[in-house]
């Protein structure tokens, strides 16, 4: 662990095994200067073991930058689920999950993430209180009960400020969107654009929810080896990351990138490159805030008044003023957006 790139000096690393479930997981804490370390837990069959330490030592290094930026007094880490190439998945296996994070002391906190549902979090919460995006319980809605909703309204509003900044326009009508990505995120994001008047080109994986959505909002679909090369004003990526490479920058045909798909420069370089390219760059930490802060405005209200949308959205309608200073300082000082935002919350966690 020492030697791989994506350790940061993390604080702590937890390798799980429970025979008994057959449980494999990795929770990786990368810092708790803020507060108590969060982020989700993804249940992902990985190559091997070191792509899954990988992994969760990156995301984890994500969620201390993004909930540091978010203003959130907590700080960053993730959990791992080594799933085997069955996928197979039981209730004992996220009972002992939950008693990992119990013995953790409260170290961190977990979330939903890729491969994870609000039944399982509800079978972690059994064995501890250190997990935040539950279902709904006795009838009454939790404003963390399902973050997707409050990520797209976050990345459309860093989407608007991207446009006001770069193209001088208030709103987003007429603006020509390519957007990558139609899950619960992409999908709810294209809604919020199509509301005020974008023109939309969307493109999925899942050809046939592209067709279906893009009908639906009137605008077009287009192939996924296509939408990347589309000419239009926004490139709005929401699905994999490490997307944007040397050759796939070279390609685009766009002014500005902003979406909610996490980890999209393939390394910290190709932002330069989009910045010698002179498009303007989200980075994805900041406009995809959205979701953590909807789940922790839950979790830090427990024990006082119940938390509200109101109190959610208050916190996310934040994000077009910290993407706004963030271009700011890299047009004033010549340097990379993602760059900016990485030395900002680096700044902001003590490093």
């Amino acid at each position: 662990m020492w030697n791989n790139p994506a350790f940061d000096d993390h604080e702590k690393v937890t390798l799980v095994h429970d025979r008994k479930s057959g449980l494999r997981a990795i929770i990786a804490i990368h810092s708790t200067h803020l507060g108590p370390s969060a982020g989700g837990t993804r249940f992902w069959h990985y190559a091997d073991s070191a792509a899954a330490l990988t992994d969760a030592l990156r995301l984890s290094q994500g969620m201390s930058y993004k909930n540091a930026l978010a203003g959130l007094p907590i700080g960053g880490g993730k959990a791992v689920i080594l799933a085997d190439a069955d996928r197979t998945k039981t209730d004992a296996m996220m009972l002992a999950f939950g008693e990992a994070i119990e013995k953790l002391g409260g170290q961190y906190v977990t979330a939903e993430d890729v491969g994870i549902t609000e039944a399982d979090m509800a079978l972690v919460n059994q064995r501890t209180d250190f997990v935040t995006g539950l279902p709904a319980k006795g009838g009454e809605p939790m404003v963390g009960s399902d973050p997707g909703p409050f990520t797209s309204y976050g990345i459309f509003l860093g989407v608007k400020q991207a446009v006001k900044h770069k193209l001088g326009k208030d709103s987003v009508a007429g603006v020509h969107i390519a957007l990558q990505g139609t899950g619960s995120v992409g999908s709810g994001l294209a809604r919020h654009l199509a509301h005020e008047g974008a023109v939309l080109t969307l493109a999925d994986v899942n050809a046939d929810r592209a067709a279906k959505l893009a009908a639906e909002l009137g605008g077009k679909a287009v192939s996924a080896d296509e939408v990347m090369t589309v000419p239009c004003d926004v490139f709005s990526p929401n699905a994999l990351g490490a997307i944007l490479t040397p050759e796939s920058i070279a390609a685009l045909d766009c002014a500005i990138v902003a979406g909610g798909a996490n980890n999209q420069l393939a390394t910290v370089k190709d932002g330069d490159l989009l910045a010698k390219r002179d498009i303007l760059f989200a980075p994805d930490y900041v406009i995809n805030a959205g979701g953590i802060i909807s789940v922790m405005v839950e979790y830090l209200a427990r024990g006082g008044p119940s938390a509200t949308i109101e109190d959610a959205n208050g916190r996310i309608e934040q994000i077009p003023e910290r993407l706004e200073a963030i271009w700011q300082e890299a047009a004033s000082t010549g340097t990379a957006a993602n760059r900016v935002a990485d030395a900002m919350a680096r700044r902001a966690i003590g490093r």
